[in-house]
């Protein structure tokens, strides 16, 4: 590939990634409670919607967190034989502090259908490998048409005050580009920008060279370094965000409070009216305290007070009680419930009344099943993505044979189904008792690759240390010693 056909590549990626950042930026906002009033009228919008400007009920962010809270990669198992390489893996993702990147990242993959991972060696740490989670706003992957399994290439995209700067992943190199930052008001605008403008025909790139760095850059990986974490993906291939029917309902939801403070503010006091009487008159009084005429009592006055006057003859007093606002937060409720219902998370974790209300811990639990059967779903398609992150790590750290043991090794996660610890301990005590390991246990507990050999050899030292055991085996010596007269059973 040569400089032209990687510029092309560049332009063609990065198309399709300026053109996903919009429905990116719209579940940010959502997700952060970031929200725009819809469903009003024009003329109550005119009216009244910058008054609540800046209001959001946000429903978004306990629907990703419920679920979010639930998934969390656990490490690869590389078979019997291999606790050595599994463990020596586990080390480069801590090193790379895993576990928090990759809480950042599976909650942004709920929220905004996908994330990425880029590895890579350190070249000023001895080349370990380092692993950095990617913002779907920012990388984009090329598949290959005929097998969409295959990474042709990929964009990672960046700015600062003054430039754009683009890598562009292939399996042999890495090319380096920048261009100028074209100047806008709204920071949030400056990366699709250049695509509005379209300054060049190649998108005014030029090669980004680094000192003491060839350009392009050798990839000694072999492969495109950059893996897509989709939550969910359909046949089609476009993952799903657990907030994209949440939308309509949160801005439904929103609404319904407007209304409500509206109704508030207007009519939750009584309101009295008088009909075919005069306004009152209040005097008008001179410098010296006498009287010199009368006014009507200013009517702002009067309305605020919720009082109204009808000239007329006859006059007669009529009243309206105090608006019922509950009408409201019946429907808000309802509104929840529909929320729970169709991102299969418990009501209890949205507070909604129809979930809370006479509920025992078994019903409790089945509320659960939904939200545990989404975590494995999410974790299906997951694990293919996390084993391919591993086997990076593995050939940027030079090992190929690790490499090897990762594509066929298994991804391990937390289980989803929370138990006390009381159900978990008696769990564990049957499951041993029919014969399971203690190792096979751990696994089950959620134990880290690191803590299991940790926690097996103490077991080790206290049977060791028991008293019982060692006189077991002090007389299982002296039975098999010829010499004391001890015969061999």
């Amino acid at each position: 590939m040569d400089n032209a056909e990687a510029l092309k590549l560049v332009q063609r990626i990065y198309t399709r990634l300026n053109a996903r950042r919009p429905e990116i930026e719209k579940f940010e906002d959502y997700l952060n409670g970031v929200q725009r009033l819809s469903f009003a009228t024009e003329e109550w919008r005119k009216s009244n919607s910058q008054r609540y400007a800046g209001f959001s009920d946000n429903w978004c962010a306990p629907v990703v967190n419920a679920e979010a809270q639930r998934i969390r990669f656990n490490g690869m198992k590389l078979g019997p034989d291999s606790a050595d390489a599994s463990l020596e893996l586990h080390k480069h993702w801590l090193r790379n502090d895993g576990a928090a990147q990759s809480a950042q990242g599976f909650q942004t993959t709920l929220g905004s259908k996908r994330s990425f991972v880029i590895v890579w060696g350190d070249h000023k740490n001895s080349d370990e490998p380092m692993m950095t989670w990617e913002h779907p706003s920012n990388v984009e992957i090329e598949y290959d048409f005929e097998n969409p399994r295959i990474r042709r290439a990929a964009l990672k995209t960046w700015v600062d005050e003054e430039n754009e700067y683009a890598t562009l992943y292939t399996p042999d190199a890495l090319w380096k580009y920048e261009r100028p930052r074209v100047s806008v008001v709204n920071d949030r605008d400056s990366q699709s920008e250049q695509a509005r403008t379209g300054i060049a025909a190649d998108g005014g790139w030029v090669p980004r060279e680094v000192r003491n760095e060839p350009w392009p850059v050798n990839n000694p990986m072999g492969v495109v370094p950059v893996v897509e974490v989709p939550n969910r993906p359909t046949l089609m291939g476009e993952p799903m965000s657990e907030i994209a029917c949440v939308i309509p309902m949160q801005d439904f939801i929103n609404l319904m409070w407007a209304y409500l403070m509206l109704a508030a503010d207007y009519a939750s006091m009584p309101a009295r009216v008088v009909l075919g009487g005069s306004p009152p008159m209040i005097p008008v009084l001179d410098k010296d305290g006498k009287q010199t005429g009368t006014k009507p009592v200013d009517m702002k006055e009067l309305a605020e007070k919720r009082l109204l006057y009808v000239n007329g003859d006859n006059p007669n007093i009529g009243s309206w009680e105090a608006a019922k606002l509950d009408v409201f937060t019946d429907v808000i409720d309802v509104a929840v419930g529909h929320i729970a219902s169709q991102t299969r998370t418990p009501p209890t974790y949205l507070v909604s009344k129809t979930g809370m209300s006479n509920v025992n811990g078994e019903g409790l639990k089945a509320s659960e099943i939904g939200l545990n059967k989404k975590v494995l779903e999410f974790e299906t398609f997951a694990s293919s993505a996390m084993r391919e992150v591993n086997r990076l790590i593995a050939l940027a750290s030079g090992d190929d044979k690790l490499a090897k043991l990762v594509s066929y090794g298994t991804v391990t996660w937390m289980n989803p189904e929370i138990r006390s610890e009381a159900q978990l301990a008696d769990m564990m005590v049957k499951l041993k008792s029919i014969g399971y390991p203690l190792e096979y246990l751990m696994e089950l507990r959620g134990e880290s690759t690191l803590d299991i050999p940790r926690i097996l050899a103490m077991s080790k030292k206290e049977q060791e240390l028991d008293p019982i055991v060692q006189a077991g085996r002090a007389f299982a010596e002296v039975t098999n010693d010829p010499e004391s007269g001890g015969s061999s059973l």
